[in-house]
C-alpha cells in the first residue's frame, strides 16, 4: 500500500519574471519596497517580521511573512525562517520588522535576533544583507547603514 505524504509548498504571487523583478541596491530601496507590500492597518497595531528574500543578483524573489505578534514584540522562529529560505533557493536576505510604537531604535532583542539569523545564514552560505525596523509614518532604520550588521 502506497503512504501519501502532504507536499509543502512556496507559492509566487504576482505577474512579473524575476528579470522583470526589482533590484535591491540600498537600505532605501528595500525599505520602499517593504513599506509597499505592508498592511497600512497593521503597522500601527501589532509587530510583524517579514523576510525579503533575494536571489544572487539581488533581484526580489518575494517577500514572505514569518510571523506576526503582539504590541511590542512577535516571535521569530528560526526553523520557519530558514525552511522558506531553502525552499526558495534564496541566497541573500533582507529581514525586517515593524515598531507599532514609532521608535527607531532597535531593542536589545533585535539585536540578538539578528546576530542569531545571521550566524544560522553563515552556516548555509546565506547572506543577511540588512535587518530593517519600519514605522507606521514611513521611517525606517537600516543595521547595516548604522554598522551594527
Amino acid at each position: 500500500m502506497k503512504t501519501k505524504v502532504n507536499e509543502i509548498s512556496i507559492k509566487y504571487q504576482g505577474n512579473f519574471k524575476i528579470s522583470q523583478a526589482p533590484k535591491i541596491t540600498s537600505s532605501v530601496s528595500a525599505a520602499e519596497l517593504l513599506y509597499n507590500a505592508w498592511n497600512k492597518d497593521q503597522i500601527g497595531l501589532q509587530e510583524c517580521f517579514k523576510v525579503m528574500l533575494l536571489n544572487n543578483g539581488n533581484k526580489v524573489k518575494g517577500i514572505f511573512e514569518v510571523s506576526t505578534g503582539g504590541i511590542t514584540g512577535t516571535l521569530v522562529d528560526l526553523r520557519i525562517l530558514f525552511a522558506v529560505v531553502l525552499k526558495t533557493l534564496s541566497v541573500n536576505l533582507i529581514i525586517a520588522h515593524n515598531h507599532p510604537s514609532g521608535t527607531l531604535k532597535p531593542s536589545e532583542a533585535d539585536k540578538r535576533l539578528t546576530e542569531k539569523i545571521k550566524k544560522a545564514g553563515e552556516l548555509l552560505d546565506i547572506k543577511i544583507l540588512d535587518h530593517l525596523i519600519l514605522t507606521p509614518d514611513g521611517d525606517y532604520f537600516s543595521f547595516a547603514d548604522s554598522g551594527i550588521l
